[in-house]
């Protein structure tokens, strides 16, 4: 059953803390697997990529035949339905849009002392991105990885999508070619992280690997984290609907159910004032999965990991959210303007009754890649800056150095490091104080 809290019950705060600390996602152990893997691929390269291919994908693929050709990426874009190109096309368009006001501007100005300081931003020049396969293609997500990368100025795009049994979603090909992805390899799990970060005859190292996939994709970039950049290790699917009496309920349960379909630990969350309100929801929730596709996993999600909480006023929401720091976080409320503002810890907001989250997910622009696992305290979406390297830069004249290297030489000192007060003092122009 779905957890039920309410905030007038004595015990609500342990009820909360419990809920909280929960634990969805169950880790499996596969250091060793993956270890083993990433050293295969960086000892045998390419050879190892054929051979953990047709093991795992039971795809009898060649080292010639590692990357798709265009030929084959023009066949597969020929055979997407074309109401389905149209709507990658909207959807690059505005996540493009969306990204481009992202891009920061530097620094560069003179202080008081005279000295010139400023920062510069400089894009990677060569970044990975995993694509999962089979079952779970998602042309969206690519999307939401390779143009924020482009925009930046990323120079080279690099792509991994495995091919199980030898097939690969149209869609998947056709959006990365939407998104410009300059090379497409047909390989998945640790192997394909392996060769994106170590590098192989056939496919040359990248400088960051970004994109999701299974627990041993999640290990594998876990595991060369420091050989190369990483985006974020994503968790189970997460939705928090905030959300009054003056809502349809069965909008606001398609909409809990919009998350929970995605995975049986994902979690959907209601909070409203109205505990009369919340049963209607309930009620409408299981009446919609009913007929749902995915009908036992959104159920396994909700049984499992739902919950609904009842508050006395809505003003207690913001406290509670900011607890939870949701993935995606629905605000269908009256004034939801002034709830957000209250509000400072979510992977990102869907405000008012028509903001759907599922909106967010494929053309609303801002980026779909999201902290999960409560990360959203201390970590951001996907974005411009993710594909960004910042270099400070200070340039003092002889008047400047002067004015402000007397501390720093006091300052060296205290830490016992002669050699850097020396190559202030060395120059000529900074006064060496003596106490």
């Amino acid at each position: 059953m779905p957890y039920r809290l309410n905030s007038a019950d004595s015990g609500f705060e342990a009820s909360f803390h419990a809920f909280l600390a929960a634990k969805r996602d169950v880790e499996a152990d596969v250091r060793e697997t993956v270890a083993g893997i990433l050293a295969q691929v960086r000892s045998e390269g390419d050879a190892a990529l054929v051979a953990l291919t047709r093991a795992f994908d039971r795809y009898d693929c060649t080292v010639d035949s590692i990357r798709f050709t265009s030929a084959e990426i023009d066949a597969a874009v020929s055979a997407c339905d074309p109401a389905a190109l149209r709507a990658l096309d909207t959807a690059a368009a505005r996540i493009d849009a969306f990204h481009r006001r992202q891009t920061p501007d530097g620094l560069d100005y003179v202080d008081d002392a005279g000295v010139r300081l400023g920062l510069r931003w400089k894009p990677i020049q060569r970044v990975g991105l995993y694509v999962p396969g089979g079952q779970a293609a998602y042309p969206s997500s690519l999307l939401m990885n390779a143009i924020p990368a482009k925009v930046a100025g990323v120079r080279q795009l690099a792509m991994a999508v495995p091919t199980p049994d030898g097939t690969v979603s149209p869609l998947v090909l056709a959006a990365a070619r939407r998104a410009g992805i300059d090379e497409i390899y047909r390989i998945g799990g640790a192997q394909a992280v392996a060769a994106l970060a170590y590098g192989t005859a056939r496919i040359r190292p990248v400088d960051k690997i970004v994109g999701p996939g299974n627990a041993y994709v999640a290990e594998a970039k876990r595991q060369v984290f420091g050989t190369v950049g990483i985006d974020l290790i994503a968790g189970p699917s997460e939705i928090l609907v905030v959300a009054d009496a003056d809502n349809d309920p069965a909008w606001i349960a398609i909409d809990l159910l919009s998350q929970a379909e995605h995975d049986t630990v994902a979690q959907a969350i209601l909070i409203t004032d109205n505990a009369a309100f919340a049963g209607r929801v309930e009620a409408a929730l299981a009446a919609h999965l009913e007929t749902l596709p995915r009908r036992a996993v959104a159920d396994a999600s909700w049984r499992d990991f739902g919950a609904v909480i009842v508050v006395g006023s809505l003003d207690e929401a913001p406290a509670l959210v900011d607890r939870i720091a949701p993935e995606h976080l629905e605000l269908a409320v009256a004034e939801p303007e002034s709830l957000f503002a209250r509000i400072g810890r979510a992977g990102s907001a869907f405000l008012g009754r028509y903001t759907p989250e599922a909106v967010g997910d494929y053309v609303g622009g801002p980026n779909h890649v999201l902290p999960t696992g409560r990360s959203a305290r201390f970590s951001s979406g996907l974005g411009v800056h993710d594909f960004l390297t910042r270099t400070t830069f200070l340039a003092c004249s002889p008047e400047a150095l002067g004015q402000i290297g007397s501390a720093a030489v006091t300052l060296a000192r205290a830490e016992g490091l002669e050699a850097h007060a020396r190559s202030l003092l060395v120059r000529g122009v900074v006064e060496e104080i003596v106490s």
